[in-house]
Parts: C-alpha cells; sequence; structure tokens
C-alpha cells in the first residue's frame, strides 16, 4: 500500500519515510500542504496519509478540511501528527476530518499499528462501496440481460420523451418482441432460452447510439428508445435492429438458433397532446399489428390509432450499423 507523508521537517520526513519503507510501505512524501493536497486529489492517490499539523502553506488540518470537501475522492484515511497534546487540540484535529491523531514524538511500533487499522478501514470502506454498488446495479439492471429494469427503462424514457418535447426534437419508442419464442424454451429448454434473451440484449445494445437507451421490459420483450430521432430515419432504425437480431444464428450452447423479433414503434413528434404511457401504449398496439402481420417485421403507430406498413413511409436505405 502506498502511504503519503506531508513533513515539513526534513530529518522527520526522512526518519519517517524510512521506518514505513522497513515495514514494507511504498511511500510519496513531500513537504507543504498544498503538495499533499496535489497528491490527494490525483486519480491514483494514495488512501493513507501522515499529516504534519504544522507546514507551510496549508497545514495538515487545512488538508483534512480540504480532502473531505471533495466528496467524488475515494476515502482517505488521515492522521494527524503533532507535539501537541491537549484534549482540544486533538478534538480540533478530529472534527477537521482526520481519522487519528498521533502525537510526537511516536513510537513505531504504534505508528505501524495505527496504520493497520487505517489499511482495515480502508478495506471495509471498499466492502461497503462495492455492496452498495452491487444493490444499486440490481435495483436497476435486470439481472439475466444486465439491461435496464422495466422500471428504469420506463422512467427513463419518459424524461427522455419530456425533453424531446421542450427542445421540439423527437424521441423514437419501440416496443421489440422475440418472435415464438415459447417454442424455443419448448423445444431446447429454459437455460437455451435464457442464452437467447442474453443475447438479443447484446445485440440491440450494441446496435444503437451510447445515448439511446435499451431495457427489458418483461419476458422477451425489449422497450428501445431512441433519443433526438429524426423521425425520418426512425423506420430505417427499427430495420436496421431487426436485421441484427435476424441476420444471424445465435450461438447457445452446442446449437445454433435463428430468431427474428417484431417491432412496434411510435414517435413522440406524433404523439404530441398523449402522456409518456400513451405513447408506449401506441407502439405496443403497433407491436401488435407486426404481430399480426405475420412477425418479423415493423409496424408504425400513428395518430388514427391503426399502424402503419412501413412501405407507406419514405425512410433511408437501411444500414447495419446505426
Amino acid at each position: 500500500m502506498i502511504i503519503l507523508i506531508a513533513e515539513d521537517d526534513a530529518i522527520s520526513r526522512t526518519l519517517l519515510e524510512r521506518t514505513l519503507q522497513r515495514a514494507g510501505y511504498e511511500v510519496i512524501a513531500v513537504e507543504d500542504g498544498e503538495k499533499a493536497i496535489a497528491e490527494l486529489v490525483k486519480q491514483d492517490a494514495p488512501r493513507l496519509a501522515l499529516l504534519d499539523w504544522v507546514m507551510p502553506g496549508k497545514d495538515g488540518v487545512e488538508v483534512c478540511r480540504e480532502v473531505r470537501r471533495r466528496k467524488e475522492l475515494a476515502y482517505k484515511y488521515l492522521i494527524l501528527l503533532s507535539s501537541r497534546e491537549s484534549k482540544q487540540d486533538i478534538v480540533a484535529g478530529l472534527e477537521s476530518g482526520a481519522d487519528d491523531y498521533l502525537t510526537k514524538p511516536f513510537d513505531a511500533d504504534e505508528l505501524k499499528a495505527r496504520l493497520r487499522t487505517g489499511h482495515r478501514i480502508l478495506e471495509l470502506e471498499d466492502h461497503l462501496v462495492e455492496a452498495r454498488e452491487s444493490m444499486r446495479f440490481q435495483a436497476t439492471h435486470d439481472l439475466l440481460t444486465s439491461l435496464w429494469n422495466r422500471a428504469v427503462i420506463v422512467e427513463l424514457m419518459s424524461h427522455e420523451v419530456m425533453r424531446s418535447r421542450r427542445e421540439r426534437s423527437c424521441s423514437a419508442v419501440m416496443m421489440c418482441d422475440i418472435d415464438h419464442f415459447k417454442s424455443v424454451n419448448d423445444e431446447y429448454g429454459h437455460a437455451i432460452g435464457d442464452d437467447v434473451l442474453r443475447e438479443v440484449a447484446r445485440r440491440l445494445h450494441n446496435s444503437v447510439r451510447s445515448y439511446d437507451m435499451v431495457g427489458r421490459y418483461g419476458g422477451e420483450e425489449f422497450l428501445v428508445a431512441l433519443n433526438k430521432c429524426n423521425p425520418e430515419s426512425a423506420v430505417s432504425r427499427a430495420e436496421n435492429l431487426r436485421a441484427k437480431i435476424g441476420g444471424q444464428p445465435i450461438q447457445a450452447a452446442n446449437v445454433r438458433i435463428t430468431v427474428t423479433i417484431s417491432i412496434g414503434l411510435a414517435l413522440s413528434s406524433e404523439f404530441t397532446q398523449c402522456t409518456v404511457e400513451e405513447i408506449m401504449h401506441q407502439a405496443d398496439m403497433a407491436l401488435y399489428e407486426a404481430k399480426a402481420a405475420g412477425r418479423n417485421c415493423v409496424r408504425v403507430a400513428r395518430p388514427s390509432g391503426v399502424a402503419k406498413p412501413i412501405e407507406e413511409f419514405p425512410r433511408e436505405t437501411p444500414v447495419l450499423a446505426p
């Protein structure tokens, strides 16, 4: 582990550095508070720091306060070093954001014990952060496909549709359903079916732009939201997704399975007076029209309530990459 030493006295700094190196630590040593802050805010900054209270420029207490203000930083374990022994000074040091306080002259074994304590606390902090991020991922993502789950994709899409209305742009909402997916489960089993779902999800995700959104709506249905989508290219974008899924067999275990998808498309610019839920319903109705038309096709919702075949829409030449 790397430890930062901030000590203005050259002899004390050298003594600390040698003591810690003998204990197996890698050491970065600086002589003032400004340089200590510069080291502690780096991307790969030390997580443990020994800070002398009295230093030129910013003292150790000011370094603690500055580091604690930087909420974006990974947690640092900060130990203040000082010859001050009064309770008031110790309290002031700890209230500045220091984790521990060591008075000079210090015992080398005590120093190493305090550092081991700091190391354990940092490991605990890392475990807590990891657990929190895992819980956050599970709360927002579909565990099978790693796409946004239904609640999150609907919320994100709602925000995007409202934003597109403010900016007078267009969001394309696509309801996508794997055709005859039940027969895949029936013939090959649910484990193979899960592999198919994961691969379809991967292809959908890789076929849209980084700022578009893809989520698992439920079962074998996926919701795709294309942000700032040119209405005239929406159909070709939908056809591109359809081609990405059906154009190449999916390798699942020891079998190769070709699956297709049906897509219902609704453009927010066509339903300016509708709620987001109503736009999603229109896309869902268009999906039903695509299923009724024989599957493996795209149908576009229209305000009259009857989905248009894609031949009625002007469109760009479909491409295999958006």
